[in-house]
């Protein structure tokens, strides 16, 4: 527990120098004793304009042409026309700042600093609860859920979780998410400042508790909302000494929140649009793998920010065969996923007729995508395996080489050298044949698993050799863990989530 009046090092965020802010730490500029020059000539509340430093540059402006007009006044006017121009350099400053991120974690991130910043505080908070219906995003920490979204500055997950532990309704932030949701249409209450939660007579005693145990002594609460985006969530800064923003700060602060809340509405809708184009790619491949005796599979797929084309499958077929694809389709976004779909069910349909002879199937596959998307074009392996003989046979078309993993050797499977389908006015290359031994594990891959890390292809092809080597000799028995171990060394973890091109696995462990 930390004292009031004191934060601890994990929760004491330091805040850089930004033109027209002074820095916290000396003295509390927030404070109305403080500003009271700042205060004076606040306007009114300005229009919904959409540029958030207009107010000021109109407000700077009018100023100017007074001080040229002369006048007894004219030096406080100059030392005020002065502190406009700072305020408006910052105002543009923290919003070029706010839309250079590009994901949702970043720009809550920025939020809360440069609120921290125009307003003086040290630690906040931002509740986000888009109006609209569940959806999910994508982060390196996992999937989120944005129908209700919370996230913090300078406190730690304990510290957020006490502040959870408060009733909504007794929270500021709490009454504003629920204003938007009012049947009686009552419209979200306005920004609320709380500049002494511990000398309130009224606090209610468990939010006093928390309040002690944080060693909070003053909030600042801000609405995220906007004519246009509605309100999005609410964001609540925290003193640790009882304070509170004078008007002109929290006149920026109204600015630059606005500005805020459209930008986060667009990442939000691309959040959405990213999860729905990973929702239907994840639909076009098969939901589960089929077992056949002597063969065991898994398969890993991460899907790009647009919804790229990569896909596998694996499939029965007489005899206790199996087929196993692999492959990948030019371009990106919902195009790609419907030429997809219909590349990887063609191909099911000729593995079924023709599968044990893998160069046929992917010549049926290459006449048909001439024919009915002459523009596009595609990579793919066709491996037909008969586990209880020992042998695979495949073909590729344009596709990286499958590897064989397993304790005595980790190496690529030599094909024959071939274009991608639809690059050549008729596609044929020899098959090979590989006799993988018990024990060891074919992986099939797209070239996404190579793309990941940003290397060239040859130290690329490296990378992937060693980290199959690696693989722990206890892992090797799982297909899974043989999966994950390879994508794990392959992708770096500022590369996992949404970012970056598809990558595909599939891996068959033969008995």
């Amino acid at each position: 527990m930390a004292p009031i009046g004191k934060t601890t090092p994990v929760s004491a965020p330091h805040f850089p120098k930004v033109a027209g802010i002074d820095s916290p730490s000396p003295h509390s500029p927030h404070t109305a004793a403080t500003s009271a020059a700042l205060a004076e000539g606040v306007t009114a509340t300005p229009s919904d304009r959409t540029a958030p430093d207009e107010d000021v540059a109109n407000d700077a402006a009018h100023t100017a042409n007074a001080v040229t007009d002369g006048g007894p006044h004219g030096a406080p006017l100059h030392d005020r026309l002065a502190g406009w121009v700072s305020e408006l350099t910052t105002l543009h400053e923290l919003t070029e700042r706010l839309a250079a991120t590009g994901s949702l974690d970043d720009a809550l991130d920025e939020l809360l600093r440069a609120g921290a910043a125009l307003i003086g505080a040290r630690r906040g908070l931002v509740v986000l609860e888009p109006p609209t219906g569940p959806t999910d995003v994508t982060s390196p920490a996992g999937p989120t859920s944005l129908t209700s979204l919370t996230r913090g500055y300078g406190l730690s997950h304990a510290e957020l979780g006490h502040i959870e532990t408060v009733p909504r309704a007794l929270t500021a932030y709490g009454r504003i998410l629920e204003g938007h949701r009012d049947p009686a249409g009552h419209p979200a209450p306005e920004a609320v400042a709380h500049p002494d939660i511990l000398g309130d007579a009224t606090l209610d005693p468990l939010r006093r508790e928390v309040a002690v145990r944080l060693g909070c002594a003053a909030a600042y609460t801000q609405p995220l909302a906007s004519e246009t985006a509605g309100t999005l969530g609410a964001a609540v800064w925290l003193y640790d000494e009882p304070a509170a923003p004078v008007d002109r700060r929290r006149h920026l602060m109204h600015l630059y929140v606005r500005y805020a809340t459209e930008h986060l509405a667009r990442l939000i809708e691309v959040a959405r649009a990213r999860q729905t184009v990973a929702t239907v790619a994840e639909e076009l491949l098969p939901s589960r793998l089929p077992r056949v005796p002597g063969v065991r599979l898994a398969a890993r797929h991460r899907t790009g920010p647009l919804g790229g084309g990569d896909w596998y499958d694996a499939l029965p077929l007489p005899e206790g065969a199996l087929g196993l694809a692999v492959g990948s389709v030019s371009g990106a976004g919902p195009s790609a996923l419907a030429a997809m779909g219909r590349l990887r069910a063609s191909l099911r349909a000729y593995a079924v007729m023709e599968g044990e002879d893998p160069v046929a199937v992917l010549s049926d596959l290459e006449l048909l995508l001439r024919l009915t998307e002459p523009a596009r074009t595609a990579t793919a392996l066709f491996a037909y395996a008969e586990p209880a003989a020992g042998k695979v046979v495949l073909a590729g078309a344009g596709h990286t080489p499958p590897l064989v993993v397993g304790d005595r050797r980790t190496e690529f499977v030599e094909t024959s050298l071939s274009a991608p389908l639809g690059m050549l006015s008729c596609w044929e290359a020899p098959s090979i044949e590989v006799c993988p031994q018990p024990g060891e594990t074919v992986l099939l891959y797209t070239d996404g698993l190579l793309r990941r890390g940003g290397d060239p292809m040859d130290r690329a092809f490296a990378r992937l050799h060693a980290a199959a080597a690696s693989v722990p000799r206890a892992a090797r028995e799982d297909p899974g863990a043989i999966a994950d171990h390879v994508l794990h060394a392959m992708v770096p973890a500022d590369a996992a989530g949404p970012a970056g091109p598809d990558v595909v696995l599939l891996a068959a462990r033969f008995d």
